[in-house]
C-alpha cells in the first residue's frame, strides 16, 4: 500500500541523513494537511425546518461566493455583479463558518453548527507513478571531497535494510513488494559509460578488420593493437596527477587514443616490411624501424599533446585533454619499444 511505501521512504531518508556528505535530502511526500468534512444531520435539520440543500448552498456561498444581484450604473455598459462571500480571514476558521445562521421554513435563524457534524481527517497523498508503478521519490545530492554521487549511493546501500531489494538497471520484478530503484545521476552515468564502452568495442573491431585487410594477416593486427589496453597506464595516473575526474569526455579521449596508437604501430610494421622487401635482415629491420620512425612518431605525439593543452582548463573537455596528453605520452614510449619487440618475437620464425 502507498502508506507503506511512504513509511519505507521515510526510513530510507533517515539513512540518507546519516550518510556522510549527503545533502539536500528531500522526498515527494506531501506535508500532511487537515481536511474538514461537514456532515449534515438530516433528521435534526428536518426537525428544525432546514433542508440539506440550504445548508450546502450556504457553505458554498461563504467559501466560493455567489452573485446576489447586479448594480446598474447610468453610464455603464455592463451591470456590475454584487458578490457575497465570507472574508478571507474567516474562511480559515471552521468555527466562523459554522456560526453563520440560516433561516428555517418557520422564519427562525439557526446556526449551522447545530445541524452538522465536523469530521477532521488528513488529506490523501498524491500518488506518483513511474513506469506504471506507484513510487515515492527520495532525493539527495553529494557534497564534500568526492564529487561523484555514486560513492554516496554505495554508502547508502550499505546502510539499508537487507530485506529491501535494490535495482540499478532493471525495474523491480515484484510490484507487490517494497524495493528500491536507483535512478538520477546513477542512470545517466551508467548509460553514458555503457554507450561509450560499446562504441569503444565497435571501434576496436573496425580497426582490427581494417588492419587485417591491410596486412592480410590475423596475427599482425593483434600485435599492432597490443598497446591499446596499456593506455590506461597513462590515463588513470594522469587523472590522479591533475586531480581531474574521469568523465565521459575522458572515455572519448581513450577512444581517440586507439586510433593514434594504431597509426604509430602501422608506421613501424610497414617500415619493417618495406626493409624486408629490400633484402634487409629481419632483426636489423626491426631495430632500424624504431630508430628511423621514432622522430616522426614523437613529433606527431607532441603536436597532439600541445593541442590538448589548450582545452585542459575547460570544465567539460578537461577529461579529454588529460586522457590525450598522458595517454599519448605513455603510448608513444610503449609503441616504440613494445611493437618492435612483439613483432620480432612472434614473426621471426615466419619472416626470417
Amino acid at each position: 500500500d502507498y502508506m507503506g511505501q511512504i513509511n519505507q521512504a521515510k526510513q530510507i531518508g533517515k539513512v540518507f541523513a546519516e550518510t556522510a556528505d549527503i545533502v539536500d535530502i528531500d522526498d515527494s511526500v506531501e506535508y500532511p494537511s487537515k481536511r474538514y468534512i461537514v456532515k449534515v444531520d438530516r433528521d435534526l435539520a428536518a426537525l428544525m425546518g432546514v433542508s440539506q440543500q440550504t445548508i450546502s448552498n450556504t457553505l458554498s456561498t461563504l467559501l466560493q461566493g455567489e452573485d446576489m444581484g447586479f448594480l446598474h450604473a447610468d453610464n455603464a455598459k455592463y451591470a456590475v455583479p454584487i458578490r457575497v462571500e465570507l472574508a478571507v480571514a474567516d474562511k480559515s476558521e471552521i468555527e466562523a463558518l459554522l456560526s453563520v445562521k440560516v433561516r428555517s421554513v418557520n422564519g427562525a435563524l439557526i446556526p449551522l453548527m447545530d445541524m452538522v457534524q465536523v469530521l477532521e481527517v488528513t488529506r490523501q497523498y498524491s500518488i506518483h507513478h513511474k513506469d506504471l508503478l506507484p513510487v515515492v521519490y527520495v532525493t539527495g545530492d553529494m557534497a564534500g571531497e568526492l564529487d561523484s554521487p555514486l560513492y554516496g549511493m554505495f554508502d547508502i546501500i550499505a546502510g539499508l535494510d537487507d530485506k529491501l531489494e535494490n535495482y540499478f538497471i532493471n525495474q523491480p520484478e515484484n510490484p507487490y513488494e517494497f524495493s528500491v530503484k536507483w535512478d538520477g545521476e546513477w542512470t545517466v552515468t551508467y548509460e553514458t559509460f555503457r554507450d561509450m564502452g560499446i562504441a569503444y568495442s565497435v571501434g576496436l573491431l573496425i580497426i582490427y578488420l581494417l588492419v587485417v585487410a591491410q596486412f592480410r594477416s590475423y596475427l599482425v593486427p593483434l600485435i599492432i593493437m597490443a598497446p591499446i589496453p596499456l593506455t590506461i597506464i597513462g590515463v588513470m595516473p594522469g587523472h590522479a596527477i591533475m586531480d581531474a575526474k574521469y568523465t565521459a569526455t575522458s572515455m572519448i579521449g581513450m577512444i581517440a587514443l586507439a586510433g593514434i596508437i594504431v597509426r604509430n604501430s602501422i608506421l613501424l610494421v610497414d617500415f619493417i616490411n618495406e626493409q624486408l622487401k629490400d633484402g634487409m635482415e629481419f632483426q636489423k629491420a626491426v631495430i632500424m624501424a624504431s630508430a628511423v620512425r621514432a622522430k616522426p612518431i614523437i613529433l606527431t605525439g607532441v603536436a597532439a599533446m600541445m593541442g590538448a593543452v589548450f582545452i585542459i582548463t575547460d570544465p567539460i573537455f578537461s577529461g579529454l585533454a588529460v586522457s590525450l596528453i598522458f595517454g599519448i605520452l605513455i603510448s608513444t614510449m610503449l609503441t616504440l619499444v613494445l611493437i618492435p619487440v612483439m613483432y620480432y618475437s612472434l614473426m621471426k620464425d615466419r619472416l626470417s
